[in-house]
């Protein structure tokens, strides 16, 4: 699961692409300018970032470049764009983006890109003089910090050998299996913020929008659909 920061000032971009990222089990952000972008990448901290170019504010290749500029381009980033020249497309790759995808994008090709993209970024950054064979024989850092002592045992992780995980039966499709899970976890959250879906945004990471249509989705009904 990664952190995906869509940037598209198109509401129908955001939100399919929203919709295809979640169901894949990442947390998404969206943002439709460069001003909610810049918001966004220091409140999150993205894995990734999917980046529009066209934008009525400021375009995805200067934002690009400011990020650059500022050292924070730290991310795999991924333009987008369905007008733009090959010159563009070039001239973001040489400032950092990762890659471009043209629109209307399909889902293999956006899937495969954004696992690059993901891999490319989990990938750890050698300096020094260190060369690519010292470099594949490095202790990943959180086997440093977590000698296999200290790890939980096969024994030790929760068993469901009886093909149920609480409530939620584990004898049926992934999808149905998900959203039995998804349909407890926001109940709890609701009842846990008194229905205040500003605090089950932030604890659940969704953006209101999305939380809305995931509710309606798994038929869960919101204090203002009761209210109203």
């Amino acid at each position: 699961m990664a952190r995906i920061l869509v940037v598209d000032d198109e509401v129908g971009i955001r939100e399919l692409l929203s919709e295809i990222l979640y169901d894949e089990g990442h947390t998404v952000e969206l943002a439709e300018n460069a001003a909610q972008a810049r918001a966004a990448r220091l409140r999150m901290r993205p894995d990734l970032v999917l980046l529009d170019i066209w934008m009525p504010d400021t375009d995805g290749v200067s934002l690009l470049k400011e990020w650059g500029s500022q050292g924070m381009l730290d991310m795999p980033v991924i333009m987008m764009s369905g007008h733009a020249t090959i010159d563009t497309a070039v001239e973001a790759t040489r400032i950092g983006a990762m890659d471009f995808l043209e629109k209307p994008i399909t889902l293999q090709r956006l899937l495969k890109t954004i696992e690059a993209g993901l891999s490319r970024g989990r990938a750890p950054i050698y300096s020094g003089s260190s060369t690519p064979a010292q470099a594949s024989m490095a202790v990943p850092l959180e086997d440093e910090l977590d000698p296999p002592s200290a790890l939980p045992s096969v024994d030790a992780q929760p068993q469901a050998g009886n093909g149920q995980l609480g409530n939620i039966t584990l004898d049926q499709p992934l999808r149905e299996a998900r959203d039995a899970f998804e349909r407890i976890y926001f109940e709890y959250h609701l009842v846990r913020e008194n229905h205040s879906m500003t605090r089950v945004s932030e604890r659940t990471g969704l953006e209101r929008t999305h939380l809305y249509r995931k509710l309606k989705q798994l038929g869960i009904e919101s204090a203002r659909k009761r209210n109203s």
